[in-house]
């Protein structure tokens, strides 16, 4: 928390000035009736003493020009607001190679899952879509809000949905380009704010070159979140021979260095949950300051409240 007028804190000597001259005038009062000696004569005059109690109104009235002077110095406070038009796109390899149960079931089935629950935790004003690749790149599903579109979308991803061999990493990114440009009518003009999250498990064998794609959506200010699936021990069968598949994350590595994003390895389901969890802990979102100052106001006048209604409870009048 920041304050816009900080200089105005400096009330809050005041208020400790007047704590201790309360607390001044405590001790001299205590010292004043310790001179009157005839102890059962007072019990007499004063039998019944406020104690503890009569300090309440006070602490209150402090507390009160406290909360006053921390409202009145403007606190601001950073919180999070989802971008208007925020898009993300969410590309998946379909290539042989994720058939490999080295990430049970196996390296396609834990991303599908993991990409629903990365969807439905984003905001719903989001617009998502979804791109599968393998030798080329398709967009399954272009970006809308509509959730459902989206998991019929990854349910429908499977090995070889493209149709080609290989992996094209760099396509994918040109796909998910192309996709967040055909966003809406203002899109050529005023691009929306975008993201691409890209899940492979290999180095790119098809397509254009991912660096430079990674330039151009580097020039376009739309970071590329990589995330490599799978284990160095990776087996799919191919024509009745099993064959290994390692993992190969230089290639997003390189590419979410080049635009800004980030590099994650995922070698088992719950790490790929966790990926996605923190990219979409960080997606489609500003930071904006908002006024805090009310709240301060708000429990300042409560506490004055407080105030008298002890005041008025337990000595039947107000400070």
């Amino acid at each position: 928390m920041s304050f816009l007028s900080p200089e105005r804190l400096w009330l809050l000597l005041g208020v400790a000035a007047l704590l201790v001259a309360y607390v001044l005038l405590q001790r001299r009062r205590s010292r004043y009736a310790l001179r009157f000696t005839n102890l059962p004569l007072l019990e007499k005059v004063a039998p019944a003493r406020p104690g503890w109690r009569r300090h309440v109104p006070a602490g209150l009235f402090l507390a009160m020009l406290g909360l006053l002077v921390v409202g009145f110095a403007q606190p601001v406070e950073e919180v999070r607001v989802p971008r208007e038009r925020a898009t993300v796109l969410v590309a998946v390899d379909v290539s042989l190679s994720m058939r490999a149960a080295d990430v049970p079931p196996d390296r396609l089935a834990a991303a599908r899952d993991a990409a629903a629950e990365f969807v439905n935790g984003l905001p719903e004003e989001f617009n998502v879509g979804l791109v599968a690749f393998a030798g080329n790149a398709t967009v399954v599903v272009p970006p809308v809000t509509d959730r459902a579109a989206l998991h019929a979308g990854l349910d429908r991803l499977d090995v070889g949905a493209t149709g080609t061999a290989g992996t094209a990493i760099g396509e994918a990114i040109a796909a998910s380009l192309d996709a967040v440009r055909g966003l809406d009518a203002q899109a050529v003009t005023e691009p929306p704010p975008a993201r691409i999250v890209l899940l492979s498990d290999g180095a790119n064998t098809a397509g254009r070159s991912p660096g430079d794609m990674a330039a151009e959506a580097g020039a376009a200010e739309i970071p590329v979140d990589t995330i490599s699936v799978g284990t160095e021990d990776g087996e799919v069968e191919i024509g009745g021979q099993w064959q290994g598949v390692p993992v190969d994350g230089e290639t997003l590595r390189m590419v979410a260095e080049q635009t800004g994003g980030t590099y994650h390895e995922a070698a088992t389901s719950t790490e790929l949950r966790d990926v996605y969890g923190d990219i979409g802990s960080s997606v489609g979102y500003r930071t904006e300051e908002r006024d805090a100052s009310s709240r301060f106001i708000g429990f300042g006048l409560l506490a004055a409240l407080a105030t008298a209604g002890t005041s008025m409870l337990w000595f039947s009048r107000i400070p």
